[in-house]
């Protein structure tokens, strides 16, 4: 599991797009910078709006394909939810685990190398082999948990 940070994960996205031949166009870049600097997990829809703010006239799709090329180049890793937006992480694009909160939807990353190592013993013992995996542990956050839950008193029954 690596981690890097922001200005190195923008230079290997550009450096992978313009491997595979792509341009690297300013809506491009904005939006590469926008998954490299975020920490937060955007969906594709949050990133239309921050692009926008540089690039009033970006489209909807020139956001999906960008999201789309990245993710077929292995620079960006989409969390699905079901029925809630996929969320995007630029800074590690491999499979690691998250904690997702189920109020806010806030998700924070694990930097647990040795799950990984356990997926695929797990995968080898019984003969697969791993293309990927994943390992979302859901729950409530620190902010959630003391915004709704009210405070646990001690009380004495006599």
């Amino acid at each position: 599991m690596r981690t890097v940070t922001p200005g190195t994960r923008v230079e290997q996205m550009v450096e992978a797009l313009a491997s595979a031949g792509h341009r690297v166009t300013p809506q491009r870049l904005a939006i590469i910078e926008i998954l490299a600097k975020s920490e937060g997990h955007p969906t594709a829809n949050q990133i239309l709006r921050r692009v926008r703010r540089r690039f009033p006239m970006v489209g909807k799709a020139t956001v999906y394909n960008t999201i789309q090329l990245l993710k077929d180049l292995g620079q960006v890793l989409e969390l699905e939810f079901g029925d809630a937006a996929n969320r995007y992480d630029g800074n590690v694009p491999e499979p690691h685990p998250h904690l997702v909160c189920t109020r806010c939807g806030r998700i924070d990353e694990v930097m647990q190398p040795t799950l990984h190592d356990t997926a695929e013993s797990v995968a080898n013992e019984v003969g697969y082999r791993m293309l990927s995996h994943r390992f979302d542990v859901y729950g409530l956050c620190p902010r959630c948990q003391s915004k709704y839950e009210p405070a646990k008193t001690a009380t004495t029954v006599e």
